[in-house]
């Protein structure tokens, strides 16, 4: 065993691991021979020299008058000639030759020591690999299983996967040199090392090759709100923008579209869409359902997330889309239902009742309620302790208690301090309105001219105040349209 540190060090290059995993392993292996040959290894002790140049195993012992068992026992009679100060019930080591071991448990021995070095390699390149989960890798092809793809990605041990469910229709492999580039969403541990399965269907990987190709995206400037995606068909692609001189949209299709055509060549020839987000239903859901022109859009159901686009004659098939694909992914997109009628279709329906009923409801509807309160005590959180001596003071309306800490003669009170009346004072500025009696006369003389507000006109989308000149609504966008009784 002098060439043991080479053969360690060599080892520990070619598996890719670290000489003390080495070492470890080696002496594993050394004591499930042992273990092969004396039915047990809790006596077997191996050590290495500081210089690896050697290794020696050893048979712990106990030094007994009378021994019984040749694997764990001495005689004392045969330990004085190693040991002149042996006593009976000491331990001592007796080194062995490993060689002498049998045959078969030398084998068992060897065999396990395989097995670690291949998990040893298999955690080093789990762990290597573990941080590329949500990224792209890239590889060539390797060959095929039923539908699945074996990707080769240049390294020993680790394989790529592309499972079929995971594949767009528009994708064939044929050749060794064909490029193939995924998703990592999982990594396997495989009895030969790790094996990256590949996406190229999730919305995510549509997301990073947009970020790889437009640098806006890429730098934070331009934000991706949200991908709908039927693969191998469609994508839509919802952008907004950080600084309001870029425009999100312009950016990401690029000169002459050369950026936009460079994700639709990764994804083999997927359509793709890129429309502007908005935080307006109204806007957002014209941008989705792009290429098509929309007319006007109505929020029919807001609780529902149900609304109707208004589109020409001309504009309705654009907006459905191939077997409905075009607004089967605005939908996604936006999260609403949206229903595309014409404006002949619309005629028939009663949107504008709808729409009215649903304003009048959120309106109404919006109104905070307030909870009245007069007494001290029945503020939020305040220390009983402090009412209970305010109350016992003649001190229990909240407007006595304003008062009393105005004239000063709350800190008069005994057992009340100055930190206990900033408390309470804390309390009511924070959760208390005072009504006073000029804004109760100011409701009834609003009441007294309810005539007058009757004429005035309001959004039916918002309740903001509008004038028959306004063709869209200032405070929510809508348009707007009168019709003379």
């Amino acid at each position: 065993m002098s060439e043991m540190a080479d053969a360690i060090r060599a080892l520990a290059v070619e598996k890719g691991i670290s000489e003390d995993a080495v070492k470890q392993i080696v002496e594993n292996m050394i004591k499930a021979a042992y273990k092969g040959s004396f039915k047990t290894d809790e006596n077997c002790i191996v050590k290495f020299n500081d210089d690896m140049s050697d290794v020696h195993v050893y048979s712990r012992k106990k030094i007994v008058d009378v021994a019984y068992s040749e694997v764990d026992e001495i005689e004392l009679d045969d330990v004085i000639q190693l040991s002149a100060d042996a006593q009976i019930g000491d331990e001592i080591d007796i080194e062995i030759d490993p060689r002498t071991f049998a045959r078969k448990a030398i084998a068992t021995g060897k065999s396990n020591a395989h097995q670690a070095f291949k998990e040893s390699v298999t955690d080093n390149l789990y762990n290597e690999y573990k941080d590329k989960i949500g990224t792209i890798v890239i590889g060539n092809y390797q060959r095929e299983y039923k539908g699945n793809i074996y990707v080769d990605l240049g390294k020993s041990n680790v394989e790529g996967f592309l499972p079929l469910k995971y594949q767009s229709p528009r994708e064939v492999y044929q050749h060794k040199e064909d490029r193939v580039s995924g998703l990592v969403t999982e990594i396997k541990r495989t009895s030969s090392g790790i094996q990256l399965v590949m996406n190229r269907s999730d919305p995510k990987f549509v997301e990073l090759v947009v970020e790889r190709e437009v640098p806006e995206v890429a730098d934070k400037t331009i934000g991706i709100y949200k991908i709908s995606r039927e693969t191998g068909y469609r994508t839509k692609i919802a952008v907004f923008s950080n600084k309001l001189d870029v425009d999100p949209v312009g950016s990401c299709v690029g000169l002459k579209g050369t950026r936009i055509q460079n994700v639709t060549t990764e994804l083999e020839g997927e359509k793709i869409d890129v429309c502007r987000y908005s935080e307006e239903p109204h806007e957002f859901i014209k941008e989705a359902l792009k290429p098509a022109e929309v007319k006007k859009v109505i929020l029919t159901d807001i609780d529902k997330k149900e609304a109707v686009a208004i589109v020409a004659e001309n504009q309705f098939s654009l907006a459905i889309g191939k077997q409905g694909q075009n607004v089967r992914l605005a939908n996604k997109l936006c999260d609403w239902n949206i229903d595309v009628k014409t404006e002949e279709q619309a005629a028939d329906m009663d949107l504008t009742e709808a729409e009215t009923r649903r304003a009048a409801d959120a309106l109404f509807g919006a109104e905070e309620e307030y909870e009245e309160v007069a007494t001290v005590a029945q503020l939020p959180d305040v220390d009983q302790r402090v009412a209970e001596l305010l109350k016992n003071a003649g001190i229990e309306e909240i407007e006595d208690f304003m008062d009393a800490v105005e004239n000063g003669s709350a800190l008069q009170i005994e057992g009340i301090t100055e930190a206990d009346i900033e408390a309470v004072n804390k309390i009511i500025n924070e959760n208390v309105v005072f009504e006073d009696e000029e804004e109760e006369a100011g409701d009834t003389a609003a009441e007294d001219d309810g005539q007058e507000e009757e004429d005035e006109l309001v959004c039916p989308e918002c309740g903001a105040k509008i004038t028959m000149d306004m063709t869209r609504c200032p405070k929510c966008g809508v348009e707007l349209e009168f019709q003379e009784d």
